[in-house]
């Protein structure tokens, strides 16, 4: 499997089946939308994962026929040997349903534990990046390149929120910002952590670094940053993959320091 050299025009696919799925969501995005609760806000996410999987997820099996399709149970875990569709249908759902421009689409092709072919497609603003093994990153056609900065005090950090009821974790997401204003020159945090790794791999932020990731959040970011030239690891610097209870990304001049800063956060 890993020796099969992934067609050229499979790319174009994904992002026409991407961008399809995205135009079937904008036509019922408003930014006026405002929930009035969180049953309001489930029904509403529901719905709109509805209005996306029952043909997207056709349109990815018929391109490769033999990749397994990442379920919510495979999320935080090592994945199988093999071909694997890592797929969220409305990356940054509670921005879509409070009537906010962020989010997206995203389409990941795994194999053998790493992604090798990535789309996010984002209707608002009407962009596109997408990326293959070996190939580089691209947005609307636009090669992308990380940050050339080297020195973190000049740094745009960014970590993400974990899941409800992880109360460790959100521990160390306290601890690790209170170590990263020591040192960077801003610190945010985002949701969804798409698109922060979206503009670490255009440059326009520096860092960014998550504890207990899901799957679908980062498997885009981390091929469309490291196409980028960025570097993609797990917060202490050992590889990262599928599974992995943290991740770190950078800029390459930024990115042993980044994991400095944080090496304190236990």
């Amino acid at each position: 499997m890993s020796d099969t050299a992934i067609p050229a025009d499979l790319l174009a696919s994904v992002i026409k089946a991407a961008t399809a799925a995205g135009d079937r969501l904008m036509a019922e995005f408003s930014p006026d939308a405002r929930p009035d609760s969180r049953a309001d806000m489930a029904a509403a996410g529901g719905h709109t994962e509805e209005l996306v999987l029952g043909r997207l997820r056709p349109e990815l099996a018929s391109l490769r026929p033999g990749a397994g399709w990442v379920d919510e149970d495979m999320e935080t875990t090592p994945l199988p040997p093999g071909e694997w569709w890592v797929v969220d249908p409305v990356e940054g759902a509670v921005n879509y349903i409070h009537g906010m421009p962020e989010w997206c689409v995203t389409v990941t092709l795994v194999r053998d534990g790493r992604p090798v072919l990535a789309v996010v497609r984002q209707p608002v603003g009407d962009l596109t990046y997408a990326a293959m093994l070996g190939a580089g990153a691209h947005l609307n056609g636009r090669p992308l390149r990380t940050s050339a900065k080297t020195s973190l005090d000049a740094a745009i950090a960014v970590t993400g929120q974990a899941e409800a009821g992880q109360d460790g974790t959100y521990r160390r997401i306290g601890e690790s910002v209170t170590a990263m204003l020591g040192q960077a020159l801003l610190v945010r945090a985002f949701v969804p952590s798409t698109f922060p790794m979206l503009l670490v791999a255009t440059g326009q932020n520096d860092v960014f670094w998550q504890y207990e990731p899901v799957l679908p959040g980062v498997a885009a970011g981390a091929l469309l940053i490291t196409e980028a030239g960025g570097t993609v690891s797990r917060i202490d610097g050992s590889a990262w993959s599928p599974g992995s209870p943290d991740i770190l990304a950078a800029a390459p001049a930024l990115h042993r320091s980044a994991a400095g800063a944080l090496a304190t956060v236990r």
